[in-house]
């Protein structure tokens, strides 16, 4: 009888086994108890104990925060029409300028104004002025720090995406979910660390490089997680597989693995295999219960805009984000706007169409979501982030339309909860918003306060790889943004 054909040093039987029968494995894992885990597991060495990547881990110092969710408006809003208050744009509209514009479009020297097509009201104890697009997130700016003075390295959609995911304007590297994963671990076994949550029109430019690991283990990767129908995609079991089938593959595994104790290789990719499956088995236990959201009362749906087709599906993953960090999930990650164009708030063309929609899908449920946290006492514990990868020049991109071309040198972002300053301004653009000019404030600021609030040091938490102790905020010292900070 002839010996079954070889694949790099394995049999076919083990090819086959290894490729097509892991699935087995989900169900398996139901059925193992803590003990055999820690009987089975070594570390890639073959010989120490195996410890889980996502165990909690102790921070570097109290927390503020023990959860962030990140409100992401892909394609850039522009920081003019929403929250940073220019005055002297009124009046002026279509007029040629004199400014330094960086853009889609390239470098430019003068431009056609585009007065901004909303009116601005003032809010909150601190007479903070929003723009008409947000009259219910105006309510919150009490509990808000606006930080108008962002910049970033890149004016493209990929790279700045990239650099405000993962720190870097080149693919490869961490994002910031990943770091706190990585830093921190996760409160909760049975779920994800770290969620992502994407528009129905689809995922971003650059797609999964936005959430990934990078040079860190799988491990610490985000979940896709889809607030209609199946939470997670082929998570469900298979309805066919009867009890007695499930032990026959436990002994079938249990028997490989006694088999191949000498290989440390074998052993260790099965130790990691098993962990991942015993996961699987568990998210697909307490997945489904953690975004059914039938036990929430209709005022509370309501409060998130879910009575409202427009700002329904941004208001459940929302309602999803509040739950999710009830039950300890660390890094929260939703996406307004995705494919290209207006589909998102790209707004090269028609400012007016394009802010009006993604603002009304968006306004009441991030309003929402404070307000919920708020009552809760959640906010507190809770960063919420909001901005995009960028900003939009005060000038108009086309000789036609009012349509505001990338702008990098200046835009908005702002944060709330998790120990930062409400009611609280900090940087400053020019009279026109194209620049900061007063507080300049880099991406990296940002991430620094954001591992600060969750307990880690920015300047300390590193990952050897490829022979640097690499850093989410890079090699220099970069310092939280303190006047925030309560």
């Amino acid at each position: 009888m002839s010996q079954p054909q070889n694949f790099c040093g394995r049999t076919r039987r083990e090819f086959l086994w290894q490729t097509g029968a892991g699935f087995t494995g989900a169900a398996m894992a139901g059925m193992l108890d803590p003990e055999f885990f820690a009987s089975q597991t070594v570390a890639a060495d073959g010989v120490s104990e195996f410890k889980n990547p996502l165990a909690p881990k102790e921070p570097h110092h109290d927390p503020d925060a023990t959860a962030c969710i990140f409100l992401f408006m892909y394609g850039g809003p522009s920081h003019m029409d929403t929250f940073d208050y220019k005055p002297e744009m009124y009046g002026r509209d279509n007029q040629t300028i004199e400014v330094k514009t960086f853009g889609r479009g390239g470098h430019r020297n003068q431009g056609r104004l585009i007065e901004p097509r909303w009116k601005f009201q003032q809010y909150g104890e601190c007479g903070k002025p929003v723009s008409d697009l947000f009259p219910n997130v105006g309510q919150h700016v009490d509990d808000i720090a606006f930080l108008h003075s962002m910049t970033a390295d890149s004016p493209i959609h990929g790279s700045a995406m990239l650099m405000m995911n993962s720190g870097k304007i080149l693919s490869g590297s961490p994002c910031l979910g990943s770091w706190l994963n990585y830093g921190l671990g996760t409160e909760n076994s049975n779920l994800p660390g770290f969620v992502v949550m994407l528009d129905p029109r689809g995922g971003p430019i650059s797609g999964p490089k936005n959430w990934n690991s990078g040079y860190m283990p799988a491990s610490y990767q985000a979940t896709v997680m889809r607030s209609n129908g199946e939470p997670i995609l082929d998570l469900k079991p298979p309805q066919d597989l009867s009890v007695s089938a499930q032990r026959k593959m436990l002994d079938t595994l249990r028997q490989y693995n006694e088999e191949h104790l000498e290989s440390r290789f074998d052993n260790t990719n099965l130790s990691a295999r098993i962990a991942s499956y015993e996961l699987a088995y568990k998210m697909q236990a307490h997945a489904p219960e953690a975004v059914d959201i039938s036990d929430e009362t209709e005022s509370t749906q309501k409060m998130y805009g879910l009575d409202n087709p427009v700002s329904s599906h941004f208001g459940r993953q929302c309602l999803l984000a509040r739950r999710l960090v009830e039950r300890g999930v660390r890094f929260i990650q939703i996406y307004s706007g995705g494919h290209h164009n207006d589909a998102n708030w790209d707004a090269h063309t028609d400012m007016e169409k394009n802010h009006n929609l993604h603002a009304a899908e968006t306004d009441k449920p991030i309003a929402g979501l404070l307000a919920d946290l708020k009552q809760r006492g959640l906010l507190g514990k809770t960063l919420i982030v909001w901005g995009g990868e960028f900003g939009r020049q005060p000038t108009a991109e086309y000789a036609k339309g009012t349509g505001r071309d990338h702008n990098s040198y200046g835009f908005t972002t702002w944060m709330a909860g998790g120990g930062i300053k409400g009611g609280v301004s900090y940087g400053a653009t020019d009279e026109l918003g194209s620049a900061a000019v007063e507080d300049r404030l880099h991406v990296k600021h940002m991430h620094a306060t954001i591992l600060h609030q969750m307990g880690l040091d920015p300047n300390r938490l590193s990952y050897f790889f490829s022979g640097l102790d690499q850093k989410l905020v890079g090699v220099e010292q970069v310092q939280p943004i303190h006047p925030i900070i309560a």
